[in-house]
């Protein structure tokens, strides 16, 4: 018997399509309203989290000072690093199309957005960036605002969502996006910690 990873892989993707399909359609479909419809779509925008990320670096360039600039730095090298292992690497080997481009599912979903993006659905870019800052962000930032800090989590998680709600992603590559940037956020933040000293309001 001859091993096949090719064969093993298109076995592995069969298994996960109609489970993919299913929960796709009823977040897409079921679980909507009104308010979602028109929300959600702009929740996936970066231009709609400005207010956000300005709060942030004045928050931290402020009280931090120098360690604050390189706060800033260790955030767009977790962004940085996060588009290249989703982007540049993994969507680069495992072609998965998109929901929106799959003929069969898009029939049976709602799009709220007016293109569908043409690189390959695996993984989530959105996911993995969001999720990758938001560890980034819960590591360092945690001393400093406490429990607070779990709404990052949160964050992300909307962001994620909102790529299943508008038809461009299924939830197994929003889930693995996740995981994908918990673990890039996770390692830039604790070098961060280690590097720089962890943040703290006290003089």
């Amino acid at each position: 018997m001859i091993f096949d990873p090719g064969n093993l892989t298109l076995t592995f993707w069969n298994l996960i399509q109609p489970v993919d399909t299913w929960l796709i359609t009823h977040i897409n479909q079921n679980w909507s309203n009104k308010f979602l419809d028109t929300v959600l779509p702009y929740m996936r925008e970066t231009y709609f989290w400005i207010p956000l990320y300005l709060f942030l670096l004045l928050f931290v360039g402020m009280n931090f000072k120098m360690k604050g600039w390189w706060w800033f730095a260790g955030a767009v090298i977790t962004a940085a690093l996060a588009d290249i292992f989703s982007s540049q690497i993994i969507k680069q080997t495992i072609m998965r199309t998109r929901p929106c481009q799959d003929l069969e599912v898009a029939q049976q979903l709602r799009f709220f957005i007016n293109y569908c993006p043409q690189s390959s659905s695996f993984t989530s870019s959105h996911a993995t960036s969001h999720f990758a800052q938001a560890m980034f962000f819960f590591i360092t930032l945690r001393p400093v605002i406490g429990k607070i800090a779990w709404i990052f989590f949160f964050w992300a998680f909307i962001i994620g969502y909102t790529q299943i709600y508008v038809g461009v992603h299924y939830p197994f590559d929003v889930f693995c996006g996740s995981l994908l940037g918990c673990g890039i956020g996770y390692m830039t933040g604790k070098m961060f910690n280690r590097q720089i000293g962890t943040l703290s309001l006290d003089k």
